[in-house]
């Protein structure tokens, strides 16, 4: 079995239930899993890779909940629109997708995150013109050998019959569960460290039906697999649930079975007590995407309710064409000053937001393995230097300047105990063709 040691660090920050952290810490991992952590003195001496860490802050690698990796290739489109406009002026540039076009902006994506100090993904998939498949994705993940949830997302409700999308992207249904159970059996991996699991996730209330909503839910359930979708993000969203189905986004979700600890939904700004009290009764998650719903005018969630309210809360970057980014600690940053906005300044610690990047991800993706830097748990971890000029005068508190600075890039990635980023640079891979080729798909697509 392979062996790597990582030693002298700074700080070691473990996310653990105890949130220990150590001065000059180390971890052992064996065959891709942690077995000791600690102080460097009280670990191995040596292994197959010894990684020097002097210098650096160590933490868990973060887990992002949310995301549509293809929107890398329109990034700054519909500008100034809310989202419902929004959608409908890149829902006919998305037609023009193909297999390469999704494969290529996922790697993009994916790399970006990498780089932000993600180790684990979900990535919401839910339109396939062309023959593109979610194949498509997995494959770019598993080449850059990211953990990753890719949600087979889709889209049955066309504006011909009352929904958003235009007709000519949407599915037949049938044909929907057919490929999210092929999807499932060809590549879930349900065992502990598994780097793929695969959730089946209709796209919005506004672009499928409830009957592909409930047999969604009934496919997911019969294979064990999670459940996604987006849910209360506008008040537009809220508005149309009561004009076609009678009722609020979530009390619509409740009816369909989309609620429970097998469950998260993205955004989820417009939620009342209630609701909120509802969602941690359930053990339903959220996926919390700040950037995102700034950037479209979508509103605050209220993130500080929900955590004490006791629901389960995943950080989130969202698309690249409602983000224009793709950057963890970014978000983390946003997060915890979005919420202090409202006027209270202890809203949201750095170290809650950095929680709710890691272990609250882990918990929304039904995951104990990752999250936290402990035995047992899989050797997914990220360092930073701290001898940069953006963290001078911020030694003192290494985890504050992780979240309060300017969000730098990651310096060591380690996932699944294997070096994937060293001194900031992807291992194995060739970045400016991928870029220079994703540009070409992003402008054939634009024009």
């Amino acid at each position: 079995m392979s062996t790597l040691l990582l030693k002298n660090a700074d700080v070691l920050i473990t996310m653990d239930d105890d949130r220990h952290r150590f001065a000059d810490g180390g971890l052992f991992v064996r065959h891709n899993f942690i077995e000791q952590v600690g102080p460097t003195a009280k670990l191995p001496p040596t292994a197959d890779t010894v990684i020097d860490a002097r210098g650096m802050v160590v933490l868990p690698g973060l887990i992002n909940t949310h995301h549509h990796l293809y929107q890398t290739l329109t990034r700054c489109v519909a500008q100034d629109y809310r989202l419902f406009d929004w959608l409908k002026t890149l829902y006919r540039i998305w037609a023009g997708l193909t297999p390469e076009a999704v494969h290529v902006s996922a790697k993009v994506g994916l790399v970006e995150l990498m780089l932000s100090g993600c180790t684990t993904a979900s990535d919401h998939l839910y339109i396939y013109p062309n023959g593109a498949r979610i194949d498509d994705e997995i494959r770019a993940a598993q080449e850059l050998g990211m953990r990753f949830h890719p949600c087979r997302g889709s889209m049955s409700l066309g504006e011909s019959k009352g929904g958003l999308p235009p007709d000519s992207v949407v599915e037949d249904e049938e044909a929907i569960l057919r490929d999210t159970q092929r999807a499932i059996e060809q590549f879930h991996e349900p065992q502990r460290g598994g780097m793929v699991r695969i959730v089946v996730a209709p796209c919005s209330p506004f672009s499928v039906t409830p009957d592909l909503m409930r047999e969604a839910a009934a496919l997911a359930r019969s294979y064990g697999v999670r459940l996604h979708t987006h849910l209360a993000e506008t008040l537009d969203e809220e508005e149309f649930c009561r004009r076609k189905f009678g009722r609020r986004p979530v009390a619509y979700a409740e009816e369909l079975g989309w609620l429970g600890d097998d469950v998260w939904h993205a955004h989820c700004v417009h939620l009342n007590a209630k609701e909120i009290a509802l969602f941690a009764r359930t053990g339903t998650g959220v996926a919390h995407c700040p950037s995102s719903n700034m950037r479209l005018a979508s509103g605050i969630a209220p993130i500080r309710e929900m955590l004490d309210a006791g629901i389960k809360v995943g950080l989130a970057v969202d698309g690249s064409a409602s983000n224009d980014s793709s950057h963890m600690l970014a978000e983390a940053r946003q997060a915890l000053l979005l919420q202090r906005v409202g006027g209270d300044p202890a809203a949201l610690s750095a170290e809650e937001a950095l929680w709710l990047a890691t272990r609250g991800g882990a918990a929304v993706l039904g995951r104990d393995d990752v999250g936290a830097l402990a035995p047992g748990m899989c050797a997914d971890f990220i360092g930073f230097h701290l001898e940069r000029l953006d963290y001078a005068g911020a030694a003192h508190d290494p985890l504050a300047a992780l979240v309060f600075c300017t969000p730098q890039r990651v310096d060591l990635s380690v996932i699944n105990g294997q070096v994937r980023v060293q001194e900031g640079r992807i291992v194995d891979l060739e970045l400016e063709p991928l870029i220079r080729r994703h540009n070409e798909i992003s402008r054939k697509m634009l024009e």
